[in-house]
């Protein structure tokens, strides 16, 4: 499955506190979640970095990705 694109809504869900609707069993999200909730970056700096980590570990994160469209 395909990554959206970096203008879709569920980046900016993610940024908003999402990540607690996310299941996943990786570490690295979690952490990254974690600490983008206590961030006080703009939302749009947060879905950047969230994009950019999913685009990274595209092949380890398939579960996570079939979740974004129904966030």
């Amino acid at each position: 499955m395909a990554i959206p694109s970096q203008n879709h809504p569920c980046w900016q869900k993610l940024a908003s506190g999402g990540f607690s609707k996310l299941k996943t069993n990786q570490l690295g999200i979690q952490l990254m979640g974690k600490r983008l909730d206590r961030s006080t970056d703009s939302v749009a700096t947060k879905s950047a970095e969230i994009y950019a980590y999913f685009v990274k570990w595209e092949r380890t994160l398939e579960a996570e990705i079939q979740q974004l469209s129904t966030l």
